[in-house]
């Protein structure tokens, strides 16, 4: 997420390392840098000039304080800009009226604003349990009315059924009433996109606002779309009242403009980032942390609000026992790991908010962490008997082909999961020790398919 322009900052950091002030010299060339990083980000020119203006009055003559290097004082101006730039603080959906809250979904045909609504009103679900129900406003799009149905299911969330020759505004009339009758929280009322934006699909939204009296307008845009993603969120908010933007496929996106530029030019705060294709792949959108990420700083406290939700606690404090002791620990337990890991996101997502002195770690896990290698892992140990996921040892030949088989894969695979088991055995070990420097070259093992 954002790779190309948190490389090129870090690059920039690491040039004013071992100078005593920031001057004008060393701000003009850092500055040309930043100017140039933007703009290979994709961010809109306007935004880069009242961006650069601002570090540039910041940050000159700024002393050194204490331990830190002018490159560190310097991240921290361009860190508060960056901050302030995407809105300053987050800003959570408005949910501060009468039930039902009604949401109103906007955006182009292609952005994703079906898959959001239905991830919204997961996250409000499992979040905030509130009763949400779904409906869909798009008539014109063959089988959009079938996918908002399919994927509110998948949520585990209620879907309000309408069909193709009803009118937009009597379908959700007829919503917003059987939500009122049923007692339902919020309603998210998803409404027709287009390739373009044109005069009747905006005649069509501002019919639906006027007759919902929406607490949100939500506009849906697609990160990776870059300048245009602004254009057109601007386009919307001249012709809506937007109430914030839902950033889709910011995981793809690696150069970040819209990120940048949306909040900028329209006014309106980013509210969520979609990070993933899975119904789960929805964060909200925290200006500070986006902030450190893009500088390299990761996003510690996304990490540990992640593992919170996602980590078995009981199972969390069995594995630190089996740690502590070094005793005890099998493939039962190697397979939950990778179980928790899963429920975060994958090592994909975790690795996304470490900071960047962690980035080799992430490089050398490469592709060998994708979800299909985590499946073959776990096939291979549902393939194992009882006995065998107790004690390893007792694999040999003629069971690794029987393992091997059963799995579907060749047995060279079997050893290798193997081995790898024998890594983070090794590791625990080391760790109940005392270890802890040898633990962390021991880390490789924890990882599938890392070297």
């Amino acid at each position: 997420m954002l790779d190309n322009l948190t490389q090129r900052l870090g690059r920039v950091v690491k040039n004013l390392r071992g100078q005593a002030r920031l001057t004008e010299d060393n701000i003009g060339e850092m500055l040309r840098e930043v100017r140039m990083a933007l703009l290979e980000a994709d961010v809109a020119l306007p935004v880069v000039k009242d961006f650069i203006a601002k570090v540039k009055e910041k940050a000159l003559g700024q002393e050194v304080i204490g331990s830190l290097t002018p490159g560190q004082a310097l991240v921290g101006v361009v860190h508060r800009e960056l901050t302030e730039l995407m809105g300053g603080a987050s800003s959570g959906l408005n949910l501060a009226t009468q039930p039902p809250a009604v949401i109103l979904m906007s955006g182009l045909q292609g952005a994703g604003k079906t898959t959001t609504t239905a991830k919204l009103g997961k996250w409000l679900k499992e979040r905030q349990k509130k009763k949400v129900l779904t409906v869909s406003c798009d008539v014109y799009r063959p089988a959009a009315i079938e996918q908002l149905k399919a994927v509110s299911a998948q949520a585990g969330i209620d879907f309000f059924p309408s069909t193709g020759v009803q009118k937009p505004a009597d379908i959700a009339a007829a919503a917003l009433d059987h939500a009122k009758r049923h007692y339902y929280d919020v309603i998210f009322v998803d409404t027709a996109g287009r390739l373009a934006i044109d005069e009747a699909m905006m005649a069509e939204i501002k019919d639906l606002h006027a007759l919902l009296k929406p607490i949100e307008t939500l506009f849906v845009v697609d990160a990776m779309l870059g300048q245009d993603a602004v254009n057109t969120a601007k386009a919307f908010n001249e012709a809506l009242p937007l109430s914030g933007v839902v950033l889709t496929k910011l995981d793809g996106d690696s150069r970040g403009g819209a990120a940048l530029s949306v909040r900028h030019v329209t006014g309106k705060p980013i509210k969520f980032a979609g990070v993933g294709e899975k119904l789960a792949g929805l964060e909200e959108f925290h200006p500070e942390r986006m902030a450190s990420r893009i500088l390299g700083m990761g996003d510690i406290l996304g990490l540990v609000e992640e593992a919170q939700r996602g980590v078995d606690q009981e199972k969390a404090q069995e594995f630190v026992k089996k740690m502590k002791s070094g005793k005890g620990f099998d493939l039962n337990d190697f397979k939950d790991q990778i179980g928790q890991m899963k429920k975060m996101g994958g090592l994909g997502a975790m690795l996304d908010k470490l900071p960047a002195q962690f980035g080799a770690l992430a490089q050398q896990a490469g592709g060998a962490v994708e979800e299909k290698a985590v499946r073959r892992i776990e096939g291979i140990i549902n393939s194992m008997t009882p006995a065998e996921r107790s004690k390893p040892e007792l694999i040999k030949a003629s069971r690794k082909r029987r393992i091997a088989t059963g799995a579907g894969v060749q047995v060279q695979e079997v050893n290798r999961l193997l081995n790898q088991f024998e890594q983070t055995q090794k590791m625990m070990k080391q760790f109940s020790k005392g270890g802890m420097a040898k633990m962390m070259r021991g880390m490789k093992g924890l990882i599938p398919g890392m070297r």
